[in-house]
């Protein structure tokens, strides 16, 4: 009885009680400049998910996505996982050393929706095309590698000029 319990005490701390698995939260951006500074030297792509805290595409991205890559250790020697929040009134600093809201960053490369993974440079550059949404779930993964593995050919290729 008593193991019983244990067992679904330690099921429901795996699970975060909700039946979701834990996974850990993707850093928030705080200084890109710093984080870029940081990617060049270890030539890493920096993945940057523009977020909002009410969406729930949002959520699911990091839950079944981002989370499980930050989690896998795969990812460690190739990708600087970063998100922003639009929508808590937040603040960063930029590429170029500023401080500017986090919504008008996003703004500033364009994003108008969230989810949107942006695969930036250390310099803060688009290396790959920009994945917006959550869509094909089921192929969504694949398609996540393939604009890393696109980012980082585009990285290797510049530093190489």
């Amino acid at each position: 009885m008593y193991r019983l319990l244990a067992g679904f005490l330690f099921l429901g701390l795996l699970t975060g009680l909700g039946g979701h698995p834990r996974v850990p939260e993707v850093p928030v951006a705080t200084d890109l400049r710093a984080d870029g500074r940081l990617a060049a030297e270890r030539g890493l792509v920096i993945l940057l998910e523009v977020a909002a805290t009410d969406c729930g595409y949002c959520v699911r991205l990091e839950a079944d996505f981002l989370g499980p890559m930050l989690v896998s250790g795969e990812y460690g020697d190739r990708v600087l996982f970063r998100k922003i929040n639009v929508d808590d009134g937040s603040s960063l600093i930029g590429f170029d050393g500023r401080r500017v809201d986090a919504d008008a960053f996003a703004h500033g490369y364009g994003v108008r929706l969230t989810p949107t993974l942006l695969f930036l440079g250390p310099d803060g550059r688009e290396l790959a095309p920009r994945m917006v949404g959550l869509t094909t779930p089921d192929f969504y993964g694949a398609y996540l590698d393939q604009s890393i593995a696109t980012a980082r050919r585009t990285l290797t290729e510049s530093r190489e000029q």
